[in-house]
């Protein structure tokens, strides 16, 4: 599976042309198929649902569903809003395709046609990401090569799922965006999330808004830091920092602190090692 299987569409995924007897296009009752265990949509939004069922209402189930056989009958890999729909009006059988796919595959098929169809909010997004990563040791290079995404979307997606639950269920909901999320996201403490998350719903702020709330906050933050730091403590560490040839941190306290120093390589802790010892 690959960014190609992704920008073919959904004819690579349940192709017009059967290739083997088991792709034929063939009329399933719904009884046989149950609910797929990989289906990352979590919620349907109404408007579409109701749109949905009016147009097979009207043309039937244009596009079949896909299924893998299971011991008692069929389970749904994509197509779970034609099966819910199809069930609303009362319809016995429903077209579909049998496939022998194996889980991590099911799963990938299922991704795929949700974000295709734009039928997956950010956050359901996310968490089948992490199930590719979790239960099928996938890396988020592949899941972007699977979805025709770069690495650095993947990776901003799956953050949302650091949010507290609160915040979470909001972008689900679509009361916020995910503009909005990312950007509250910038803020380390849980406290100032919730705080900002707070301002952009009573105050109905536009990312942009909250992206100039943030920069201000973030320059407040910083200017505290510098001038909070003692003079002298920083000239140390400039000191230390040319005698070692690395960059140093020094953190004081009442009594006692520390000193961070970082290095490089493996090489470059050696030959820390081995400075600090020569100048014993």
């Amino acid at each position: 599976m690959d960014r190609k299987v992704l920008g073919r569409g959904l004819s690579a995924l349940m192709p017009d042309k059967p290739v083997s007897e088991k792709d034929k296009v063939v009329q399933i009752k719904l009884s046989a198929i149950k609910q797929g265990k990989y289906q990352p949509r979590q919620a349907a939004n109404p408007q579409k649902m109701d749109e949905l069922i009016a147009s097979i209402r009207e043309k039937g189930v244009i596009q079949p569903v896909l299924v893998r056989p299971q011991k008692d009958g069929y389970e749904l890999i994509a197509g779970e809003r034609r099966f819910r729909a199809a069930g609303k009006l009362g319809f016995t059988e429903i077209p579909a395709i049998v496939k022998e796919v194996e889980d991590a595959e099911a799963l990938q098929l299922a991704i795929i046609e949700n974000i295709q169809r734009e039928e997956l909010n950010p956050l359901e997004e996310a968490q089948a990401y992490q199930q590719l990563l979790t239960e099928f040791s996938f890396t988020q290079e592949k899941i972007a090569r699977m979805v025709g995404k770069d690495p650095s979307s993947v990776s901003n997606t799956l953050r949302l799922l650091k949010l507290p639950k609160e915040i979470q269920d909001a972008l689900r909901q679509g009361l916020i965006t995910m503009g909005h999320a990312r950007t509250i996201l910038g803020f380390k403490e849980i406290e100032e999330q919730d705080r900002f998350f707070r301002q952009t719903i009573s105050r109905q702020l536009t990312v942009r808004e909250l992206e100039q709330i943030a920069t201000k906050r973030s320059g407040k933050i910083r200017k505290k830091k510098q001038t909070a730091r003692d003079p002298h403590v920083l000239d140390l560490e400039h000191q230390l920092q040319l005698a070692l040839g690395t960059k140093v941190r020094i953190i004081p306290s009442r009594k006692r602190g520390k000193i961070i120093l970082e290095y490089y390589s493996l090489h470059d802790l050696d030959r820390l090692v081995k400075l600090l010892k020569s100048s014993k």
